[in-house]
């Protein structure tokens, strides 16, 4: 007999090991999103992009494609402040 598939709150839940990483994937992937978004509202080329965020341009092709495991949290948000933006954490029970 077939098991039935497992079923996930979210894509981070069933990629992390433990509730504490898909938290952390989660926000990072928020971050990275806002992030994003702000640079193409700006119509920043990725060259652009790095000199504003203050790192190379390697980095913010890594970011636009999302390879969400080349950014801590700290990473993000240190990018976030260097495009002049406050980063603001709220706690919600679940």
């Amino acid at each position: 007999m077939k098991s039935k598939p497992d079923r996930f709150k979210s894509v981070w839940d069933a990629l992390a090991d433990t509730p504490e990483e898909a938290a952390n994937l989660r926000v990072r992937a928020e971050l990275m999103d806002k992030i994003i978004h702000l640079i193409a509202s700006h119509g920043w080329t990725q060259a652009d992009a790095a000199i504003h965020c203050k790192v190379t341009q390697p980095r913010i092709n890594d970011l636009v494609r999302g390879k969400i495991s080349r950014f801590s949290l700290d990473a993000l948000v240190n990018i976030a402040a260097a495009l002049g933006q406050h980063v603001h954490v709220e706690l919600e029970a679940v």
